[in-house]
């Protein structure tokens, strides 16, 4: 009996479906809910959370917010999520940049350093997320000429 998942970011539903298996990174640490786990709810790290259904997985970055477990339900309410396949890997890389240029101008204990500090943990994250689980992308070759053109 599959469990209910729903991840929802501050502007969007992100992925609703079911699952066989949710491993969170919760507050205490790297979580897994199965069906007909006890009730709780807990805060989010910025990590990865992973959707698995057979040989299924699906990944998603989240940065911070709340995941609420039932028995037949998990609700993820998280700052921001994104699915693997949809992170935009050469954005991140120059958001990367750019927080690490704020943060050696900025003095440490400003708002812009730790706005940039922030900025720049999610960017490694969603970096990170790329480089581990993205699928590869299969080539296309070039459209074959048919000779009639």
């Amino acid at each position: 009996m599959p469990i209910r998942v729903e991840i929802i970011a501050q502007d969007r539903q992100v992925w609703s479906g079911e699952a066989d298996m949710v491993v969170l990174p919760g507050g205490s640490g790297e979580m897994g809910v199965l069906p007909n786990h006890a009730p709780l709810l807990t805060t989010l790290e910025p990590g990865f959370l992973r959707v698995k259904r057979g040989s299924q997985e699906e990944v998603f970055t989240v940065v911070g917010g709340f995941a609420e477990v039932l028995p037949d339900k998990v609700i993820v309410l998280a700052d921001a999520a994104e699915h693997v396949e949809e992170i935009d890997e050469e954005r991140a890389r120059r958001a990367k940049e750019r927080a690490e240029r704020l943060l050696a101008s900025e003095p440490a204990d400003s708002e812009a350093y730790l706005a940039a500090l922030a900025a720049l943990r999610r960017a490694n994250l969603r970096l990170e997320a790329v480089r581990r689980y993205r699928r590869e992308r299969p080539i296309t070759a070039p459209p074959q000429s048919t000779g009639s053109e």
